[in-house]
C-alpha cells in the first residue's frame, strides 16, 4: 500500500510541474531505396505528437505518422503508411528568437500493400533530425525541421525467394505546438 501511495505522489508531482505539449507537423517526404532497382517515392506526410519536456532543454516525443503513399514499389497498389515514433529531443536556448534542436529515436510501422501472400508490410526505423522551435508566446510555437529515417522493411515472399528492402527517407516539415 505504501508503494502505491508513493508512486501516486511521485506521479502527481511530475504532472504538477509537467511541461506537456502536443503538436502537428506537415511536410514533404522523399524516400530512396538502397537496392539495385533505383526505386524512390515522394509524397506528403502528416504527424501528430504528444511530448513531455521543455523547448529550451530536453523532451521526449511520441508521434504518429501518416503517409498517403501512392507508389508501386512493393505491389501494384501500395497505399497508406502508418508509423509510431519515440524520439529524444535536445533543444538549446541561445537567447535568440529561435531555439535550435536535434533529436534521435526509433520507430515502427506498417504499409498497406496488395500482394497475393501479403496485405501489410511492417518496418522499423532509426530516426535523426534537427530544426528549430520558433516561440510565439509561452504556450504556442512553430516548428521548422528536417528528419532523416533509415528504414528496414520485413521480407517480401515472392514464392521463389524472400526479398528484403531498406531505404532512406528525408522529410522537411513545418509544425505547430501547443504547450501546457
Amino acid at each position: 500500500m505504501k508503494k502505491i501511495i508513493l508512486f501516486l505522489l511521485f506521479f502527481t508531482s511530475l504532472y504538477s510541474d509537467a511541461k506537456v505539449y502536443i503538436g502537428s507537423n506537415y511536410g514533404y517526404n522523399y524516400e530512396k531505396f538502397d537496392d539495385d532497382t533505383n526505386a524512390e517515392s515522394s509524397t506528403e506526410i502528416a504527424k501528430i505528437k504528444i511530448a513531455y519536456g521543455d523547448r529550451e532543454s530536453y523532451a521526449i516525443e511520441f508521434s504518429l505518422d501518416y503517409i498517403n503513399n501512392q507508389s508501386n514499389i512493393f505491389s501494384d497498389n501500395d497505399s497508406e503508411k502508418y508509423g509510431m515514433n519515440v524520439e529524444f529531443v535536445k533543444a538549446f536556448d541561445f537567447d535568440i528568437y529561435v531555439n535550435p534542436f536535434f533529436k534521435a529515436g526509433f520507430g515502427a510501422g506498417f504499409l498497406d500493400i496488395d500482394r497475393e501472400l501479403q496485405k501489410k508490410l511492417n518496418y522499423g526505423t532509426l530516426n535523426l533530425g534537427l530544426g528549430m522551435f520558433i516561440p510565439i508566446n509561452e504556450h504556442f510555437d512553430f516548428e521548422l525541421g528536417y528528419d532523416y529515417k533509415s528504414i528496414s522493411y520485413e521480407s517480401i515472399d515472392t514464392i521463389v525467394d524472400e526479398v528484403r528492402f531498406s531505404s532512406n527517407a528525408n522529410t522537411i516539415y513545418f509544425g505547430f505546438n501547443v504547450r501546457f
